[in-house]
């Protein structure tokens, strides 16, 4: 055999054994259900994805289904996030198929992990407080002989941090038929979560309304109550899912209605709301809100708002919105129907920081 032969056989038999020192960066292994092994550098796990960079790619790093891991071994200290919310920092270790040790530096003996139990692997550093909303504006003109005008204005912010959400939602619609004026409505509202725990919350809030065709001044109710996170942003694995949210709400409040012409009504009212945001694919949500306030001294007077719709992102945060807004008065004041409808096709931008 020729010495070049003898060298090369000599390094790849170096290499199987020790695949690390083909790596710039630390090293490690994937051991997956098969029984196949990936060597790399471990970057981490998120949405159900690992992700490392490996010996024979060189471009991107490639992405492995985590539910396809049994053990993960590396030599570098690594961050685990847990199912029940435990976060654990070490050297992971694959005792048997589907555990792991994590070698921590205040315990002398590795702590057991189950694969599936782990949420996340070195998750990137969360934001003290996460903004998100939209703003979106809609207008129609018609000029000749019919003279028409239309506009919308809409917006909504979202600022999360661990223990508190704030949510404030307007909107602003007029209308005009030969120079007469038709619409003229504004609608807002503002709440405040507390975070009890990750799922249970207190809230508090109000709501303004003004319709000038609805004989409405200002209706107004200050609520507060009990609400639970039922879905959130990670709790399915699968990308169709993953960002899905639904709250529900109940409680009390104080209501009052200040009319123009016809007699004001207040009471005690009680409250209910839901909440629900849907992602389905990075171009397209589902939303809904609704929120209901039921007299609790006169069974007859409720009134319910609701919006609903979806939002498609058109190019990079610009987005168009179609959705319909729904108020329903039980005891609306005299000459005035019960329900109103909206329908609208805004166009908009989204953020998100």
């Amino acid at each position: 055999m020729s010495r070049k032969l003898l060298l090369c056989v000599a390094f790849v038999s170096l290499m199987l054994g020790n695949p690390g020192l083909g790596l710039a960066g630390p090293t490690g292994k994937i051991t997956l259900k098969d029984g196949s092994q990936v060597f790399g550098e471990i970057l981490d796990m998120t949405d159900g994805m690992i992700k490392v960079k490996t010996l024979f790619h060189e471009g991107d790093p490639i992405k492995i289904r985590w539910a396809e891991v049994v053990g993960i071994d590396t030599q570098e200290p690594m961050t685990f996030v847990l199912g029940n919310g435990t976060v654990l920092q070490g050297q992971p270790v694959m005792t048997q198929p589907g555990t792991l040790g994590v070698k921590t530096d205040l315990l002398a003996d590795p702590i057991p992990v189950q694969v599936a139990s782990v949420m996340a692997v070195n998750p990137p550093v969360k934001k003290a407080v996460v903004y998100t909303g939209n703003i979106n504006f809609g207008a129609s003109k018609t000029s000749g002989n019919t003279k028409i005008e239309n506009y919308s204005l809409l917006g909504e912010l979202i600022a999360r941090s661990e223990r508190l959400r704030l949510t404030i939602l307007g909107r602003y619609l007029y209308g005009e038929n030969d120079n007469e004026v038709v619409a003229r409505n504004a609608f807002g509202t503002i709440k405040l979560d507390f975070f009890i725990s990750k799922r249970f919350y207190w809230n508090a809030g109000a709501l303004f309304e003004q319709d000038t065709f609805q004989d409405l001044n200002l209706r107004t109710s200050l609520f507060t109550g009990p609400g639970y996170q039922f879905i959130d942003v990670g709790d399915f694995s699968s990308p169709y899912l993953n960002k899905m949210q639904l709250s529900a709400e109940a409680g009390l409040g104080f209501f009052n209605e200040d009319f123009k012409r016809a007699a004001d009504q207040n009471s005690i009212t009680g409250r209910w709301a839901v909440n629900f945001n849907w992602p389905v694919v990075p171009w397209l949500t589902v939303f809904h809100q609704h929120q209901g306030f039921p007299s609790l001294e006169k069974t007859k007077d409720y009134y319910v708002t609701s919006q609903q719709g979806i939002r498609l992102t058109m190019w990079e945060n610009f987005i168009s919105t179609f959705q319909i807004n729904w108020r329903y008065d039980n005891t609306p004041a005299p000459g005035n129907k019960k329900g109103d409808t909206q329908y609208l096709l805004t166009l908009g931008y989204a953020f998100e920081s």
